[in-house]
């Protein structure tokens, strides 16, 4: 699988444009995901295309936060992404690693999940 960034929910397109920008060296493919194929699995989206189901519908409301997906990144490749997004000076809040286990998710489940996860541990904090 290509290297691949998905970004789902970047309304404000001055934000989306400088993160776009600042990833741009890194030579992955960035896709930004419509509302309306949210319902498919989140790696079939990545480009798992052994993961295509049949068409789903949208059946839930947008995101409520910005939520980028990594692909197909090993360690350090995540690590000069995340350098990458810091450096832009944009807080991507809701951040997550396609794995075995949430290729097959839908966007809302993996959402759900990390923001869960970001609510853990900001309240530690």
């Amino acid at each position: 699988m290509r290297e691949t960034i998905l970004l789902f929910h970047f309304t404000d397109k001055d934000r989306r444009n400088r993160l776009t920008r600042a990833l741009l060296p890194l030579r992955m493919k960035i896709k930004e995901i419509p509302l309306e194929d949210y319902g498919k699995p989140v790696g079939y989206l990545a480009g798992i295309k052994e993961l295509e189901t049949e068409e789903a519908a949208c059946e839930g409301e947008d995101l409520s936060g910005e939520f980028m997906v990594m692909a197909g990144l090993g360690s350090d490749r995540i690590d000069q992404v995340l350098r990458a997004v810091r450096k832009s000076g944009i807080s991507v809040p809701y951040k997550a690693v396609l794995t075995g286990e949430n290729q097959k998710w839908d966007v809302w489940k993996l959402f759900e999940e990390i923001k869960a996860e970001h609510e853990r541990m900001s309240s530690l904090t």
